[in-house]
C-alpha cells in the first residue's frame, strides 16, 4: 500500500427515495479492474474515514474499481441523520450498488456497514438481473442486529423511557458530541434482525475484530460465524484491536483479507 492517497475524487449524487423521503446521496466511484469493492461505512462515520480512503488508495494503486459512499444523514450526503433507520440506509446501500457497480464485488463493511453488507447481499440475491454480484464479504467488528442486541438490551431504564416517551435519547459517545437514538431506528431495525437464523450470504466471508473492542464485542463475531454457512467463512480475532481497528497494521489485515478474497 502506497503512503500518499491520491488526489480525491469530487462525489457525485444521486436522488434515493420517493416524494418527501428523498435524499441526496453522495458516491464516490472509481473506475478499475474487478472485482470491484464497495465500501459500507459504520453508524454516524463517513466516506473520508481512515479505512474508506486507504480502501480506495489501495484500489487505485491496484487498478481496481472502488466505491464509497455516505448513508443519508452522514458525511456529504443530504437528509438528517435523526430521521435515519436501517431500512433507509440500506434502501439507499441498494440503490447505489444497482447504479454503481457491474460485474463481482467484494463488499466491505465497518461495524454497521458489516450488518449493511449482510443485508445487502441478501438483497443481491434477489435481484438475478442485477449487473452486480458478489465475490465476497469483508467485515470490520461487524454489528448486525446492534440496535436490538448492542443498544435497546444494553440500554438503562432511563434511556428506554426516553426513547419510547420523547422518541429520541442523546447517547454520550467516545468520538464526539452525543448523537440521537431515536424510537424509529429502534423498532424499525427489528424488521432486519439477522442473528436468530442462518445467514445465507453465497459467498466467501472474512471477519476481523478486536479483542479489545468496547462498542461490539467479541462475543457478537462469534454469534455471526455460528449463522454463517461453515464454508469458507475465516475468523480473524485482533487480540489488541479495538474498534476502530485504523492503525496501519489493521488496514494491512484488511487489505490482506481483500487480497485473499479476489
Amino acid at each position: 500500500m502506497t503512503n500518499s492517497a491520491p488526489p480525491d475524487q469530487e462525489p457525485a449524487f444521486i436522488e434515493v427515495g420517493q416524494h418527501e423521503s428523498q435524499r441526496r446521496i453522495a458516491v464516490r466511484a472509481r473506475a478499475g479492474a474487478s472485482p470491484g469493492l464497495l465500501w459500507l461505512g459504520g453508524f454516524n462515520s463517513d466516506m473520508r474515514g481512515t479505512k474508506a480512503v486507504a480502501l480506495d488508495s489501495w484500489a487505485a494503486e491496484h487498478g481496481r474499481a472502488c466505491v464509497r459512499f455516505d448513508y443519508s444523514g452522514h458525511g456529504e450526503s443530504g437528509g438528517a441523520f435523526v430521521d435515519g433507520t436501517i431500512g433507509r440506509w440500506l434502501e439507499e446501500s441498494v440503490a447505489v450498488f444497482e447504479r454503481f457497480c457491474a460485474g463481482p464485488q467484494v463488499l466491505v463493511g465497518s461495524s454497521m456497514g458489516g450488518w449493511m453488507a449482510l443485508l445487502l447481499a441478501r438483497e443481491i440475491g434477489k435481484r438475478p438481473a442485477s449487473r452486480g454480484s458478489l465475490a465476497g464479504l469483508v467485515l470490520i467488528a461487524p454489528a448486525p442486529d446492534f440496535t436490538e442486541e448492542l443498544m435497546w438490551k444494553g440500554f438503562s431504564p432511563e434511556a428506554r423511557h426516553d426513547i419510547e416517551t420523547k422518541g429520541v435519547w442523546l447517547r454520550p459517545s467516545d468520538y464526539g458530541e452525543p448523537y440521537p437514538i431515536t424510537r424509529a431506528l429502534i423498532e424499525e431495525g427489528r424488521n432486519h434482525l439477522l442473528l436468530g437464523s442462518t445467514i445465507e450470504v453465497g459467498c466467501p466471508v472474512r471477519i476481523l475484530q478486536g479483542a479489545q473492542d468496547p462498542d461490539v464485542p467479541w462475543r457478537h463475531a462469534f454469534a455471526l460465524a455460528h449463522r454463517l454457512p461453515v464454508d469458507d467463512v475465516v475468523l480473524t480475532m485482533i487480540q489488541d484491536g479495538d474498534h476502530r481497528l485504523s492503525r496501519p497494521q489493521d488496514i494491512a489485515r484488511i487489505l490482506a483479507a481483500v487480497v485473499e478474497i479476489g
